[in-house]
């Protein structure tokens, strides 16, 4: 992304002039200093600088291992940041642990979280604020998650484009384990100094690396990690993989590719499509030993080559999928309302699974909320979930997930008084008083099949 570019995507934030015009001469010098590091950036930190980084941090976040809440650090606000900013000035500041949490993933496993202090996200924030003028200058525009002006729909968009523009038949659709938790610490140390040559601000990152993770009383310390749930770990970990796969692909894979191909990644999901089945089989060969050399393992089970062609005129090998999973749709060719043969992106069924859990989860647990209460919250679980999921082609799942979740709604509220259950009539009436909010497609973008004929 060019300086102008990523100072478009920034105005958008409404930031304070001081703020966005140091970004902008950041933005500048790393324009000018392709690839060298940027010696002088802690200087850019002043009051306003910590104030904003205190705007953009969350406030309905999880707390840290010291349980100060957002609105208590808020209560002698503008000492505590001064006292944040003296710190980080002088080289006193002290990163907390983190506080190790878990959530329940897809699959029935937990995702480990490390939730830092409240100070600690404001600390990481005003670096980030930093940091993205520098790498936005660097990253490659295959790449969207956590980044400036890129939606995980973009990177959607973007691949339907790739696959009917490339006449990409052939995808490889990966799946990196446990990738926070086997980023090599010093490897990303490294990679870092090529950019970022500021002592203060390196050290920052550093104390972030090295403190460590809390639960149940016991402190851990790894040299491999960067906990999810830290404000910091998004742009580090697209940092790490912008070295290892994304400039080793336009660098030295697609020169040496016979076709077309592509790259789309968001975060640490990631898909590659070929036009060709020669060039797709040699890249799963040494994608696996390009990640290992940081590290990083491909899951064996999840990490599968699909064949994407729209008609299978001939079989090359019976075992390889015929669909992939993005960014939570899947991803299959089917037919538009005019007949044309484009590719349909709907609903993956453990996400709309996990979605239905949830709904029914809340609705257990507030059965006895006032209706009026119940019916504002699941509208706006509903309307969140259409804005995701809404997306051309997809109105049949969204219509499921409607149906189920009043379905859901029903079945609980004929739990708030045993031996009662309230009749579909009287429901319906509910209903009408308190309608939930109807399947809406708020994306709308479909490509059509290519003329030329998969083969």
């Amino acid at each position: 992304m060019d300086v102008e570019s990523f100072m478009g995507n920034m105005e958008g934030a409404l930031k304070p002039v001081k703020v966005l015009t140091k970004q902008k001469r950041i933005a500048e010098l790393a324009n000018r200093y392709k690839g060298k590091p940027l010696t002088s950036l802690n200087h850019y930190l002043d009051e306003e600088w910590i104030r904003y980084a205190f705007e953009l941090t969350r406030k309905d976040g999880a707390v840290g291992i010291d349980g100060q809440t957002a609105a208590e650090y808020e209560s002698n606000l503008q000492v505590n940041l001064k006292s944040l900013l003296d710190r980080i000035k002088s080289g006193q500041y002290k990163a907390q642990p983190a506080r190790r949490v878990y959530i329940p993933k897809a699959d029935g496993s937990k995702r480990p979280l490390g939730i830092p202090t409240f100070e600690d996200k404001v600390a990481q924030r005003a670096v980030v604020l930093l940091l993205e003028p520098i790498y936005e200058q660097d990253f490659k525009d295959c790449s969207f998650g956590f980044r400036p002006g890129k939606l995980a729909h973009q990177a959607l968009e973007q691949l339907q484009t790739n696959i009917r523009q490339g006449n990409c038949k052939w995808v490889i659709d990966v799946d990196l384990r446990r990738f926070f938790d086997t980023i090599d610490k010093g490897k990303l140390r490294t990679l870092i100094a090529k950019r970022v040559g500021d002592g203060v601000v390196r050290k920052m990152i550093n104390k972030w690396l090295k403190a460590g993770i809390l639960e149940d009383g016991q402190l851990t310390r790894s040299s491999f990690g960067t906990p999810q749930g830290g404000v910091c770990s998004p742009l580090l970990a697209n940092v790490y993989l912008h070295y290892a796969l994304d400039e080793w692909f336009y660098d030295e894979v697609l020169p040496r590719l016979k076709k077309r191909a592509s790259l789309i990644r968001f975060c640490d999901d990631f898909v590659i499509a070929f036009e060709s089945y020669e060039d797709c089989k040699r890249v799963q060969r040494v994608l696996g030993l390009r990640m290992a050399r940081y590290g990083l393992t491909l899951h064996e089970e999840k990490t599968r080559l699909v064949d994407f062609r729209f008609k299978r005129l001939r079989a090359i090998a019976k075992d390889h999928a015929t669909t992939f999973n993005f960014l939570g749709f899947t991803h299959v060719w089917g037919k538009s309302v005019q007949g044309k043969d484009v590719i349909r992106q709907y609903t993956a069924k453990d996400r709309y699974a996990r979605a239905v859990k949830a709904i029914n989860e809340w609705c257990r647990i507030n059965r006895h909320m006032p209706v009026e209460k119940q019916h504002e919250k699941l509208s706006e679980k509903m309307r969140g979930h259409y804005a995701y999921y809404g997306i051309t082609g997809n109105s049949r799942r969204l219509q499921w997930y409607f149906n189920q979740v009043r379905r859901t709604w029903k079945k609980w509220l004929s739990r708030r008084t045993r031996g009662w259950t309230l009749p579909w009539e009287d429901f319906a009436k509910l209903l009408e008083r308190y309608p939930l909010p109807k399947p809406r497609i708020v994306h709308q973008y479909q490509c059509a099949k290519p003329s030329e004929t998969a083969s």
